[in-house]
C-alpha cells in the first residue's frame, strides 16, 4: 500500500485510549507478512516481532487518539461528555462527532448557547468543556438509548484525511497515526539484522500505559519512539518557543518535558544524528519545556533501556486538522530504516 494511503488509512481510523482496535487490525494486516511473530499482550499492545541477532531494538509507536467518552444523557437527549487526553477546549466547539455504539457509528455534533443568546460578558470568555453537549437529532433520553448510546460510548472527531498543496497532509489522529505508519514502513524496508520489537501501544494520551508495560516485558537493550512533534513554523508562535519546521526533516529528540521526560544518552543521539548525515537526511534537533512521549517510562524500565525519539514536524497538534508534509514522513522512516541497520555497539 502506497505510504500516502497508508497514512488515509490509519488516520480516518478511529481509537482512542483503551479503544485501539481498528489500528490494532491494520497494523496486524501491514505487518503479517513482514515479521516472524504477531502477539497482544494483557494490556492491549501488539507487539510484531522481527527475529534477528543481537541487539534487541523496541520500536514505540502508539494508536490511541485523543477523545472523548459519554458521561451523562438528559432527559431532552443531549449528552454530556468528558475529554480523554490533552485538549484545548476550544478546538472541540461545533465540531462534528462519531459515537462508537455497539449497534453501529453514530453521529452528532458539539453544540453550546450560540452567540446571538450570549450577554456581551459571555462572549468574553473561553466556553469550557463542561458547558458543550452533543447533539445526535434525537428528541429525548429514550431515542438517544435506542440507538445504542449509552453511559460509557467513545466517542471521536469525525473528520477525514485532506491533502493540501506541496504534499502537505491534514486530518485527525496524525497523533500519532504517523508515527504508526513510520514503524509499518520501516519494518518493511529496513535489512536489519537486529532482533525488532515493533510495538503499537495503548494509552499514551492517558499516562503512556502501554508503553509502560510492554518496555517491562520486552526488555530490550535499546528502543526508538516513532512520534509526532511540534512544529512552530507558523503565526503566533515565536522562533524561540519551537525552531521546528515543516519540511526540514524529522526530528531527533534531545530532550522533551524540560528533562522531566527524557534526556537522550549521547551514545543514542549521536547513532541518530550520524545516521542520518551519513544518509543525507535532513533532520532536526528538539529541545522542548513541555510535553513528552513513550520514551519517557521506557527509558527507565527495569534497569534502564538507552531510547531515542524520530518525530515527524506537525502543526495544530490535538486538533482534527493536524498538519504534516509527506516528504517529512518519508525522511523519518528512512532514517528509522536505516538506523536499524546500523546499530551502535
Amino acid at each position: 500500500m502506497p505510504l500516502k494511503e497508508l497514512l488515509k488509512k490509519l488516520s480516518n481510523s478511529h481509537g482512542i485510549s483503551g479503544y485501539e482496535d481498528e489500528i490494532r487490525e491494520i497494523i496486524k494486516d501491514e505487518l503479517q507478512n513482514h515479521v516472524d511473530d504477531i502477539r497482544i499482550d494483557t494490556l492491549g499492545n501488539i507487539i510484531a516481532v522481527k527475529e534477528g541477532e543481537s541487539p534487541s531494538i523496541m520500536l514505540s509507536a502508539h494508536m490511541d487518539e485523543i477523545g472523548l467518552m459519554v458521561k451523562s444523557i438528559d432527559k431532552n437527549g443531549f449528552i454530556r461528555f468528558i475529554k480523554l487526553g490533552g485538549w484545548y477546549d476550544a478546538v472541540l466547539l461545533n465540531s462534528r462527532v462519531v459515537l462508537h455504539t455497539e449497534k453501529g457509528k453514530i453521529y452528532g455534533v458539539i453544540g453550546s448557547k450560540p452567540p446571538h443568546l450570549m450577554k456581551d460578558e459571555e462572549k468574553k470568555k473561553v466556553i469550557k468543556a463542561e458547558e458543550m453537549f452533543i447533539d445526535i437529532g434525537a428528541r429525548n433520553k429514550e431515542e438517544v438509548e435506542k440507538a445504542g448510546v449509552k453511559i460509557g460510548t467513545p466517542i471521536t472527531l469525525d473528520v477525514e484525511m485532506k491533502e493540501l498543496i506541496n504534499d502537505i497532509i491534514t486530518g485527525k489522529a496524525i497523533d500519532n497515526r504517523a508515527g504508526i505508519a513510520m514503524m509499518i514502513e520501516a519494518i518493511k524496508n529496513t535489512k536489519s539484522d537486529a532482533t525488532i520489537y515493533a510495538v503499537g501501544t495503548v494509552q499514551e494520551e492517558v499516562g503512556l500505559k502501554g508503553a509502560r508495560t510492554s518496555a517491562y516485558g520486552l526488555n530490550p537493550d535499546l528502543a526508538i519512539v516513532c512520534e509526532v512533534a511540534v512544529a512552530g513554523d507558523h503565526p503566533g508562535i515565536k522562533e524561540e518557543e519551537s525552531i521546528i519546521k515543516l519540511g526540514e526533516g524529522p526530528v531527533i529528540t534531545v530532550v522533551d518535558a524540560g528533562g522531566r521526560g527524557l534526556i537522550t544518552q549521547q551514545k543514542i543521539l549521536k547513532w541518530l544524528t550520524k545516521t542520518a548525515e551519513k544518509e543525507g537526511i535532513k533532520y532536526q534537533l528538539e529541545v522542548s519545556e513541555g510535553g513528552t512521549t513513550d520514551a519517557a517510562v521506557i527509558h527507565i524500565s527495569k534497569a534502564g533501556i538507552p531510547c531515542g525519539v524520530i518525530s515527524v514536524p506537525t502543526r495544530y497538534m490535538h486538533s482534527g486538522v493536524e498538519v504534516i508534509s509527506l516528504k517529512d514522513l518519508e525522511d523519518s522512516i528512512k532514517l528509522l530504516s536505516k538506523a536499524l541497520e546500523n546499530v551502535i555497539e
